[in-house]
């Protein structure tokens, strides 16, 4: 079932199952899931999240997820920014992963970058402390505009290690790219 939360500005629970130590992974900016199924079958003991404002793409995932038989998956239909400053309950977060956003590669359209001071100040609010943050790009110049930004964000320290158990997991799109002989960069950081 796909839970709808745009437009919305209600907390979301993530629904613990009466464990409250179980971990809580998402994926932001699912698109069609294949990390998502990957990390729930990888994590039967975790709630793993998949959002994306596309609901078409949710229905699809949400179909994948119920021919699975995975029942550690809850789709959010929800917009990035909005999820993390406002819907997502706080500390609920073990691990977020962004990946590949969209660069938006032409200098007038940066602003609409999602990976950018604003939202990295809203994650200490959803991640748990010890939380971690796992990024990827294709893209050189916005690689290293992240660098540059995690540099002037003291409470992010660089934390490989806390992306090793998934470095052979891929999306659609990184798939794509390095089939084509892009290289793909990753990025993992834990909130002190």
């Amino acid at each position: 079932m796909i839970e709808i939360l745009t437009n919305t500005y209600q907390l979301w629970e993530p629904p613990l199952d009466g464990n409250p130590d179980r971990q809580v992974e998402l994926d932001m900016g699912c698109g069609k899931g294949r990390f998502t199924l990957a990390l729930a079958e990888r994590y039967p003991e975790r709630l793993i999240l998949g959002s994306d404002v596309m609901i078409g793409r949710l229905r699809r995932l949400e179909a994948k997820v119920k021919r699975s038989g995975l029942s550690n998956v809850r789709l959010l239909r929800a917009e990035s920014l909005t999820l993390a400053a406002f819907q997502l309950s706080p500390q609920s977060l073990d691990r977020l992963h962004l990946l590949c956003p969209d660069p938006w590669p032409k200098r007038r359209h940066r602003v609409r970058r999602l990976v950018c001071t604003d939202f990295l100040c809203r994650l200490p609010r959803i991640l748990k402390p010890g939380g971690a943050l796992h990024l990827s790009t294709d893209h050189e110049l916005y690689f290293a505009d992240w660098l540059e930004l995690f540099d002037k964000m003291p409470h992010f320290h660089a934390a490989p290690e806390a992306m090793a158990d998934i470095v052979d997991v891929k999306t659609d799109f990184e798939l794509q790219w390095n089939a084509e002989g892009k290289i793909v960069q990753h990025l993992c950081f834990r909130l002190q």
